[in-house]
């Protein structure tokens, strides 16, 4: 089966096509694909993937033509940003 894993970094964007055998997991997929070698700050153990969007664990089965997505950690809370910005419009 045909799957594709994406990883992006704000001055890179890749996604790799990787042909599994039906039964393969994303980490499977993620191991096979040699992402790991091309961006060796990628720590599976505590780096959060998933599948278009929707999290998942490296153990979920893939389908034809799932793409598994790398996730880098937020650099800043999103929440925290919305409230940094909200307290500086009431001081105006």
């Amino acid at each position: 089966m045909r799957v594709e894993v994406a990883y992006a970094k704000p001055e890179e964007q890749v996604i790799l096509n990787v042909t599994l055998p039906e039964g393969s997991t994303a980490e499977d997929a993620i191991n096979s694909s040699g992402i790991l070698k091309r961006f060796p700050e990628i720590d599976l153990a505590k780096t959060k993937i998933g599948i278009f969007s929707s999290a998942c664990k490296l153990d979920h089965v893939l389908k034809e033509y799932d793409r598994v997505e790398i996730y880098r950690p937020l650099e800043h809370d999103p929440k925290d940003a919305r409230r940094s910005r909200a307290s500086k419009e009431v001081e105006t």
